[in-house]
Formats: structure tokens, sequence, C-alpha cells
């Protein structure tokens, strides 16, 4: 499905775009210079590398039963927003939250503050990822729009509110949580008042599809091919996630005369990586139809391995500033590879279950597992060296995949995948 002029009038197209470009800008605004506000001694709350850790390892655990939660509610909900509106309202007071509970209890009594943290931030951010991205491909499919069109609008306004968080930071921290907030009131009156119950079904769907009753949800734990799926996410996606958000952002602005310049430069440069994705968003689809759903996976996380192992070998800020936009190729490649991988091999109707579990979940466990051995890691032999045991890592999880991800025409139980080439000639065999 190109990209073409009529998805543009598509109502659930624009209604699912406007929502992504808003949660992620609202997250953006303020995720994107969370870790530097978290270990900061000037802007921020000057946390060590096993405070952060532990920071981050609680809210994966959190994060991950929330996410459990989302996916096997919303799976029964179909595509009604009871848990858009949910997230939404939790995006909203994030900056209530933070100034008034989060910073004093952080800063007072760390312990309190993490499990405030815990109970707070997956249900308007870390695990709301997940459901507004899930929630957003099964509108796809319904109403008959390409997924990764959508989502490139998120990256776009990840982009744009990174493009100011930087110059934010740098005059208050706190502006950058308010404007998160001000986003997520807008995003909340979206879900509120944009309906699409007029906009046509896309063939062969429909907007109340047969929802999987709990044995079937139950099952899905059962499924050998799902545990492959959470064994490469972990070696993988979580690593590098270990490397990106807990690590990566103090390494690069250390490379700097002073950390207001390297904040300010993190934050421009943030923001044009993630405008490069929010283009490759768009264009991976089409990518994706030339080569397959499998070698797209391959290639992301091949990518993964590259970045990483970049930032280990140089040192110099340029170096470092091209490595950090490969991620605005891994990304699309990963996350739209492993949505329609999921939406290929298992049944489709269990596709926010089986994202939220095989994919978000499986890595906030692995969060859970290793963010704070790997930021004690850190403060014992540097950032440099843990990014090499990273990038090892990460590495052989690839070549593992390699053998163990299912061909594009293996146990086929979604939504079958046919490449362009073979759409042509099927058509003149007919003709």
């Amino acid at each position: 499905m190109a990209m073409n002029k009529a998805v543009f009038r598509n109502g659930a197209y624009q209604q699912s775009s406007a929502t992504l470009m808003l949660f992620f800008a609202s997250w953006g605004i303020w995720w994107s210079f969370f870790q530097i506000w978290l270990t900061s001694d000037d802007a921020g709350l000057g946390l060590n590398g096993a405070q952060v850790g532990t920071l981050y390892s609680a809210n994966s655990m959190a994060t991950l039963v929330v996410m459990f939660l989302y996916g096997t509610i919303q799976d029964k909900l179909a595509l009604k927003r009871h848990l858009m509106i949910v997230a939404s309202v939790g995006m909203a007071c994030l900056a209530p939250f933070v100034l008034l509970v989060y910073k004093p209890l952080l800063e007072h009594a760390f312990g309190l503050g993490v499990v405030a943290g815990m109970i707070f931030l997956p249900v308007g951010f870390t695990a709301a990822a997940g459901l507004l991205e899930a929630f957003s491909e099964r509108m796809s499919r319904t109403y008959g729009f390409e997924y990764g069109q959508a989502r490139g609008w998120g990256s776009l306004g990840y982009a744009i509110a990174a493009l100011f968080a930087g110059f934010l930071f740098t005059v208050n921290p706190m502006f950058n949580f308010i404007g998160g907030s001000v986003l997520g009131v807008i995003c909340l009156l979206v879900q509120v008042f944009w309906k699409t119950d007029g906009v046509p079904l896309a063939p062969g769907h429909t907007d109340h599809p047969a929802t999987p009753s709990l044995r079937e949800i139950a099952g899905v734990l059962k499924m050998p091919s799902l545990w492959q799926i959470i064994v490469f996410v972990i070696f993988s996606w979580t690593f590098y996630n270990l490397y990106d958000q807990q690590m990566f952002p103090d390494f690069y602005t250390d490379l700097f005369a002073s950390k207001t310049t390297g904040e300010r430069t993190y934050g421009v440069l943030n923001s044009i990586q993630v405008f490069v994705e929010a283009g490759m968003m768009m264009l991976v689809p089409i990518l994706m139809r030339k080569v397959g759903v499998r070698n797209i996976l391959l290639a992301g996380v091949a990518v993964m391995a590259v970045r990483i192992f970049g930032s280990a070998v140089f040192s110099d800020p340029i170096a470092v500033s091209v490595v950090k936009m490969f991620h605005s190729i891994e990304v699309p490649l990963f996350i739209l590879g492993i949505f329609r991988y999921i939406t290929l091999h298992f049944p489709s109707n269990l596709s926010a279950t089986l994202y939220l579990v095989g994919f978000e979940v499986s890595a906030q466990v692995g969060n859970v597992v290793l963010a704070r051995p790997f930021g004690s890691l850190r403060d014992a032999i540097g950032y440099q060296p843990t990014f090499y045991v990273i990038s090892g890592v990460v590495a052989l999880a690839g070549v593992w995949a390699f053998f163990a991800l299912k061909r594009d025409d293996q146990q086929v139980a979604g939504d079958p995948f046919v490449r362009d080439p073979l759409r042509r000639r099927a058509a003149a065999a007919v003709e």
C-alpha cells in the first residue's frame, strides 16, 4: 500500500496519525532528557548509575504489568477507546505529578519516589506507547491504511518536541514536563471528540471484530514461537534500550567542553535524527514489500549492533553524532518489522496482546533484570567498555535470529504477506 493522496482523506488515518503525533511529542519533550535530568548535578537530581538503574528497573517492572493489562483488555475492547482515554489522562497529569510528587520524593525519599514513578509513569507513557501503537496498527488493518504511514507522524511529533526540549531544558527542566502535560491535554481531547464511525472499512474487515476469549489470551504464553520472539527481543531491543536510554545521553553530553553545549547539541541532533526516522517510517513498508518481513527484522538488529559498537569505538563528538543517526534507520526497521512479523505468524485478533507481551513486555522484563547490573557495570568500567559488551550481545542475538525467525511463508496464522514481485507475477498469470 503505497503512500498516496487517498490516505490523507481517510478519517481513521488522520485520527490515528494525530494521536501518535501528540503522544510521542508529549513523551519526547521530557523523555529525551529524562536520563540527563536524573544524573545532572546542575540541572537535575545528580543520581549515580546504580540509582538510575534501580529507577529504570522498577519502572520497567511496573510497565510490564500495566502492558499485560493494557494488551489483554484492549483485545477485548477491539477499537473502543477507553484505555486510550485513560492513557491520555495520565499524559495530561505529568507536570503536576513531577512538580508536586516525583521530584521532591526522589530528592528526599528516594525509595518512595521510585514507587511513585512505578505507579504513574507506565499508565501515561512507558506502557501507553505499546498500547497506542497496537491500537493504531489494528486501526490500519480495519480501515485500510499502512501502519507505518501513521507511525511516521509519531516520530515527527517526537522530533519536533525534541527540537525544543534541549533549549527548554537548559532554561528550566520543569518546562519540559509542563510541555508534556499540555500536549497530553490535546491528545485527550482528540480521543474524546474525534470519531471515526463513518470511515469506510477495508475489504474483509469489521469495526466489531471477534474478540478473543480469556482462554485464548492466556494461551499465547504456551506458543513456542512467541518465546522465540521474547528471547530475540530481550537480547536485542532490551540491550539496545539500556544503551540508548540509560547510558548514551549522559555519555554524549560529556563529550563536549560544557554540559550546556552538550545538552543543546543533543537536543538538536535528537530532533534531526527523529525527523529522519519519521521519513523512514513511511519508506520501510515499501522496502518491506521488496525484501520481506524477516529480512527487515534482521537488518534492524544489524544496524543496532553497528550503532552501539560505533559509540564504543569513537570519542569524537562529530563521529558519535554520525553514529547516533543510525537510530533513525534502526527503529523503523525493527518496530515495523516486529509488528508485521506478529500479525503474519500469529492470530490477528490477538495482535495487541501478542505485541505487548511478545515485544513490549519482554523488553521491560529485560530492563527489570538488567538495568541495575549494567548501571553498576557502567559505574565500574565506564561507558565505552560497557558499550562493547552490549554490542556483542546484540550481534549474537542477530546471529541466533537468522536461524530462529520464520520465513514469511512459514506458519502463516495471521494476515498473509506477499511481496510486490509476487503480486505482479500473480496478476500476470491471471491475465
